[in-house]
């Protein structure tokens, strides 16, 4: 959602901060006692030599405790910026504006990796295949609202150990959108990396212009497995943007209380700073825009669309002027339902206004277990929806039109006048929400929302084309699948 500034007669689009900068300070100083007094464990080498070079202190083999020094010096050379593009070079998604002030635009996509999916033609919940990979980035590559892609489901009919190489040969033939991948080792960030290499026309091309960004999930704020650190160490050294997501789950691995639990998400995003940019200065880095979740008592569900920690790690994040990776357009519901339609309109609407930079897993249902493209048609209706409700308003003469009020008085009508036909379209037409009277609703078939989206996620598989890879660059990204499905046997 872009900051709407048409002329100064225009005021920029809503925005909500729900922590003020006090809240985010005690956040940010209990976080640099827990990480000076506390310690985290880092299970990979080269990040404990870095930390232990820079005057961290280190205790019970892989114990760190890093000086909040260390912190503040990350902070001086970390990019408060950050431009992906699309496949051919173009700045595309500018990850800015993040500060006090609160405004930044939010770019939208799909998650990745769900272990299953709703049939859009059968309405079954069934285990994907890569031909799912294919037809969903094929829809989120023509939806006009998604701006970037992931890989969405995780296909059993390839090899599971290279399931990530397909994954990311298939978003770089299908879609000319920027890409957020996830790799399951660190064998495959560096295959994704070299893919993306190939595509871009050499290393230095795709720093300077990069169209693809790794997701890197950590264990937990205390604790960062050796895999995550090697990925954040080598993006880092190359220069490349990393995703770095520790987490924190209230109740099981971090407190229960929403700050507690944040606390853990904070001193996480901290520690991967201060190694990235020991690594290489000037590094891209993205830190996790959500956090505080917690644990549902009841269900022992670990739930996506929960009220309680909207906004919190977003706060965090503008408070630090980083960019951020965010969180919306999901659900815990099981099926496409009300329930799946209100938490994905409500996490997106909340995502939009707290400022969520890179906003990932919209069509995600079951709490991050099932995917529906259906729902990311949804979204991406959603998204038309919130744009418009959150744009600044135009006051200029032409819109507050009190010259034609006046000619068309009292008793006159607007419908043939030249300033309804020339500013009409200026207001948003749904294209699955129904207007219709119920007569005409029924005329046409009486279709549920679910029905329309269902139709419109076939219609776009049988109409829209991808634009294709070059052929050579294509051969290039398959040699090395092919590669490493040999090397994993």
């Amino acid at each position: 959602m872009a900051k709407i500034l048409i002329n100064d007669t225009t005021s920029q689009s809503a925005r909500f901060r729900r922590m003020s900068d006090g809240q985010c300070q005690r956040i940010h100083w209990a976080s640099l006692e827990v990480m000076e007094r506390t310690g985290v464990r880092l299970y990979e080498q080269e990040a404990i030599d870095l930390v232990t070079g820079a005057g961290a202190h280190l205790s019970d083999g892989n114990l760190v405790r890093i000086p909040s020094g260390m912190v503040e010096k990350a902070f001086t050379t970390v990019p408060r910026r950050i431009v992906l593009c699309d496949r051919h070079g173009n700045p595309v998604m500018p990850i800015e504006g993040a500060g006090k002030t609160g405004a930044a635009r939010s770019f939208f996509g799909p998650g990745s990796d769900c272990l299953n999916i709703i049939d859009h033609r059968t309405g079954e919940r069934r285990k994907p295949v890569l031909q799912d990979v294919i037809e969903g980035i094929t829809v989120a590559d023509a939806l006009g609202n998604i701006d970037f892609v992931m890989s969405l489901v995780l296909p059993v009919d390839v090899p599971q150990m290279v399931a990530d190489r397909y994954q990311i040969e298939v978003m770089l033939n299908h879609t000319t959108k920027p890409i957020v991948y996830v790799t399951t080792e660190f064998s495959g960030c560096v295959d994704a990396v070299e893919m993306a290499e190939a595509v871009a026309g050499g290393a230095d091309a795709l720093r300077l212009n990069p169209f693809a960004a790794c997701y890197i999930n950590v264990t937990t704020g205390l604790r960062h497995n050796q895999e995550a650190l090697q990925k954040l160490l080598y993006l880092a050294g190359k220069g490349l943007p990393a995703l770095y997501i520790p987490v924190g789950l209230g109740g099981a691995t971090a407190p229960v209380t929403v700050a507690g639990c944040q606390i853990i998400w904070t001193v996480g995003a901290l520690v991967g700073l201060v190694i990235s940019q020991l690594k290489r200065e000037g590094a891209p880095y993205v830190m996790a825009g959500w956090g505080g979740s917690a644990l549902d008592m009841r269900t022992t569900v670990q739930p996506y669309a929960e009220p309680d920690r909207r906004g919190i790690a977003q706060s965090m994040a503008h408070f630090y002027g980083l960019p951020l990776f965010s969180l919306g357009g999901c659900s815990d519901a099981k099926c496409l339902d009300g329930q799946a339609t209100l938490e994905a309109g409500l996490t997106l609407m909340t995502a939009a206004l707290n400022g969520g930079h890179i906003v990932h897993d919209l069509g995600y249902l079951e709490s991050g277990l099932c995917y529906s493209l259906a729902q990311l048609v949804i979204c991406d209706e959603i998204l038309g929806w919130i744009e418009h409700s959150l744009q600044g308003i135009d006051v200029s003469d032409t819109a507050l039109a009190v010259d034609l009020i006046h000619e068309i008085g009292p008793d006159g009508q607007y419908i043939d006048s030249k300033h309804t036909l020339k500013h009409f379209r200026d207001r948003w037409y749904p294209t699955l929400i129904d207007r219709q009277n119920y007569d005409n609703w029924q005329a046409q078939g009486a279709t549920t929302l679910e029905e329309r989206a269902s139709a419109r996620v076939k219609e776009i598989l049988a109409k829209h084309k991808p634009e294709p890879l070059p052929a050579a660059a294509a051969e290039a990204v398959q040699a090395i699948v092919q590669r490493a499905e040999a090397a994993h046997g």
